[in-house]
């Protein structure tokens, strides 16, 4: 088995490709071992130290680090991948994916959200995912978009740039409701 790795432009969270599927829908984002009970891989994962957060998306791994350098990290990380994969475990057992955030708008705004949503799906988190992060939509008010940060993208240095200049600006352009994009905390 042969896993890539990739960097992110979060200098904290590597991206690592297994080459296989990771999970089959959704995504799942892990920032403490306490929430990875559902994932035996990410539970492996937490089991290192440094590692502060995990993401899953459909065919790779992202991992974030907190304390140590990625040379001491990466082939312990790799290790533990690749053992999870050749004992035939899952990688999430039950309903995979926890990326199902609570949605606030108001139903007037339907049309509007509808909108958001497909910019976001089409547009916005198949680039993310390059990076190895994602984002998904948490709620429509008063002109306020608010949008989760995952994976790579929370705490990313650049995460900011990203939602002004590129998703605020996207969104504005096919929605004139959409007047300012913002972060939500983690879940």
């Amino acid at each position: 088995m042969f896993i890539q790795t990739e960097a992110t432009p979060n200098p904290a969270t590597l991206k690592f490709i297994p080459g296989r599927t990771v999970l089959a829908s959704g995504t799942a984002d892990y920032r403490a071992g306490s929430e990875a009970e559902a994932s035996p891989l990410a539970t492996r994962l937490f089991e290192i130290d440094g590692v502060r957060g995990v993401f899953l998306g459909a065919d790779f791994i992202s991992v974030t680090k907190g304390d140590g350098e990625w040379q001491h990290l990466k082939p312990v990380i790799l290790g533990a991948i690749m053992e999870h994969y050749l004992s035939g475990a899952p990688v999430v057992a039950g309903g995979g994916a926890n990326d199902a955030a609570g949605q606030s708008y108001d139903p007037e705004d339907e049309e509007t959200v509808a909108t958001i949503k497909e910019l976001l799906e089409t547009r916005v988190r198949p680039a993310v995912a390059q990076d190895g992060g994602d984002i998904t939509f948490a709620g429509f008010r008063d002109g306020i978009v608010y949008l989760q940060m995952r994976g790579a993208c929370s705490g990313c240095p650049s995460s900011t740039a990203t939602l002004r200049h590129g998703i605020e600006n996207l969104l504005r352009h096919y929605c004139p409701e959409v007047q300012e994009v913002q972060a939500v905390g983690a879940r």
